[in-house]
């Protein structure tokens, strides 16, 4: 049997409790998936690593966006349409795009819009793999002698990335926001796709939606490891209808300790 792990957003940022935007509980759930590559890595054909990267002049971030008073806004605020539209909250950049681009999320019925506190930036240290994951990535590759796979997701600063298959609203004329059906496309040659990572509440749940929205073929191969992964706090409630739709179209839902290979 072939086997991929698709491994989200294992990053300081997340992982660490220094980070800027860490995830309570990461730091069980990476050294659980550093022990089942440890264990179990010789059955693991390929390791697909997805990288959650932003600049600072983000969308989603606090300096993109002012109040009246030209007060930047502060993280975890809720940005709506209807609120832009009122003049509660003004972005900085964009001003025309980004109201057609909240109206749009709002319309497709994606995630509302937050401002997160400056997280993964390019180039720092936020951005890159938590330190137990790789120890645990490069082990496995010496041993195995199979390289693992990065997938960068959230560059474009023009809109969110949560999926790693899709941003929440493609950006026009960006091809790396669209849907990546070459990503998936190379999924389908795997028999079992293991899928974990962080935060469960948000870019798992919305790459585990994005499967059975754009690629229901890969169904009966994806199992969710749902002990190494943990919600952003007080979300968690925007997982748990993706997931029960998940486990009954035919998902499986499995544990690092009790998945057999």
């Amino acid at each position: 049997m072939k086997t991929a792990l698709l491994l989200i957003d294992a990053q300081y940022d997340f992982c660490n409790p220094a980070g800027s935007l860490f995830v309570p509980g990461a730091q069980e759930d990476v050294n659980r998936i550093a022990g089942l590559i440890a264990l179990h890595g010789d059955k693991i054909d390929e390791i697909f690593l997805t990288l959650d990267t932003h600049h600072v002049m983000d969308i989603a971030h606090p300096l993109f966006w002012e109040d009246p008073n030209g007060n930047s806004v502060a993280p975890f605020t809720l940005i709506t349409a209807a609120a832009v539209k009122a003049g509660r909250w003004i972005p900085r950049y964009h001003k025309e795009y980004v109201a057609e681009y909240l109206v749009q999320l709002e319309g497709e019925g994606e995630f509302q819009h937050f401002i997160w506190p400056e997280h993964c930036l390019i180039g720092t240290r936020g951005a890159a793999l938590d330190d137990t994951i790789s120890d645990a990535i490069l082990a496995w590759t010496h041993r195995t002698s199979r390289d693992y796979t990065s997938v960068q997701k959230g560059i474009n600063p023009l809109s969110e990335h949560f999926g790693v298959f899709r941003a929440q609203v493609p950006v026009r004329n960006d091809p790396e926001t669209a849907l990546n059906e070459l990503f998936l496309k190379k999924l389908e040659s795997f028999d079992r796709i293991l899928i974990t990572g962080e935060a469960r509440s948000h870019c798992v749940a919305t790459s585990v939606s994005q499967i059975l929205k754009y690629a229901p073929e890969l169904i009966s191969k994806i199992e969710v490891l749902t002990d190494c992964m943990s919600d952003v706090p007080n979300w968690g409630h925007l997982a748990d209808p993706i997931f029960d739709q998940a486990k009954s179209k035919g998902v499986t839902f499995s544990t690092s300790r009790a998945i057999v290979f």
